[in-house]
């Protein structure tokens, strides 16, 4: 007697793999394309989970991350600009593009550059003030360069406001920072 399947019990199931530890994402989906391809049903991406627990999670920042919130954020909306532009029309490549993405870069160059100066002397003290100023020069050029996109139709409205409600956030993080090193140095007098 031969039984019919029930198309459910036809799911693909990905097997268990010792010691590897890939995206949650990237293992949903390469399950559900592998069983497409195939012609078979998938499983719902809460079954697939179910089926392998030890997948990592996608990728979130550490709460006790050592890294300063205000180059988090740069380095998201670095990514954020990067990803944008990629798709702006080639005309604008060479003007505005280039200049998104290098003001993205350099700010979140003397971020970093800031952040690793000791503030153990005078000249320390001093270049660290000057990074985290001219990361704000390059946060406030990026957000009028921006602005002069939108208006050339290089990017869209939308990710003109991310990008502005981004450089925003930023730019608070940063004079916060600045702050809290000027208290510091106001503590240590």
């Amino acid at each position: 007697m031969n039984k019919r399947r029930n198309p459910i019990d036809v799911q693909l199931t990905i097997p268990k793999v010792a010691g590897n530890k890939e995206i949650y994402d990237d293992r949903v989906a390469t399950a559900k394309g592998v069983a497409r391809g195939e012609n078979k049903k998938y499983k719902e991406t809460a079954a697939i989970k179910n089926e392998i627990p030890e997948i990592d999670e996608p990728l979130k920042i550490r709460q006790g991350s050592s890294e300063l919130l205000v180059i988090t954020k740069t380095k998201k909306l670095a990514a954020y600009v990067i990803t944008v532009t990629e798709k702006s029309p080639k005309r604008f490549r060479a003007v505005f593009v280039n200049r998104l993405q290098n003001y993205c870069l350099d700010a979140l160059e003397k971020l970093i550059e800031a952040n690793s100066l000791q503030m153990n002397n005078a000249k320390n003290i001093e270049n660290r003030k000057d990074c985290q100023h001219a990361t704000y020069l390059k946060l406030k050029l990026l957000a009028y360069m921006a602005f002069l996109s939108f208006e050339s139709q290089c990017i869209l409205k939308k990710q003109y406001e991310q990008i502005s409600l981004q450089v925003a956030d930023c730019i608070n993080l940063l004079v916060a920072w600045r702050k809290s090193d000027a208290d510091r140095l106001g503590k240590k007098s």
